[in-house]
């Protein structure tokens, strides 16, 4: 599992330009299968990408086109995948995108996610024996309807208040 630490990101977006590179040879954010935001009103910057969640919301795929690899990551078929949307939507914190009929989302890299070698902050973490222990069911509540993009602000704001809720509960 890829772990973020949203404290020592700096939005630099490093992790995002090698992805995208590594995936697609070219540098563009919505080829990457991480995308960085910079929440200038809260002062946060963070990535966000598949946290190989409990609930796999995303493998409902009425098409069968996602499973999981050996490494918990999302495997996406591109022989039965028809870019339907349904993992899109299913995701809660927009970490699955459809960008030119393609799905986009975190491989892992075949086990060596690059994301993390090019984050010189060590925002980014790999521990491959952890997979399916953060649950994402409440943030699906919160942003059922929502697009990727505003899927990924409700995350990333949400996880910012509870490092300062944390850090100081009279400030929450």
């Amino acid at each position: 599992m890829i772990s973020v630490d949203l404290k020592k990101c700096t939005g630099c977006k490093r992790c995002e330009t090698i992805c995208s590179f590594i995936h697609s040879g070219r540098i563009s954010s919505r080829l990457s299968r991480i995308k960085v935001l910079n929440l200038y009103e809260s002062g946060t910057d963070g990535p966000v990408l598949c946290v190989q969640c409990r609930e796999r919301f995303c493998l409902g795929c009425p098409q069968n086109a996602l499973s999981l690899g050996v490494r918990g990551e999302v495997l996406v078929s591109p022989d039965l995948c028809t870019a339907c949307g349904f993992c899109e939507s299913a995701c809660p914190i927009g970490a699955v995108e459809i960008f030119e009929d393609t799905v986009h989302v975190c491989d892992l890299c075949g086990g060596e996610p690059r994301c993390v070698a090019a984050c010189t902050e060590g925002a980014i973490t790999f521990e491959p024996e952890r997979t399916g222990q953060l649950s994402l069911a409440e943030t699906k509540k919160i942003t059922t309807g929502m697009n990727p993009g505003l899927k990924r602000h409700a995350y990333i704001r949400e996880s910012a208040a509870a490092i300062r809720k944390r850090k100081d509960p009279a400030h929450a």
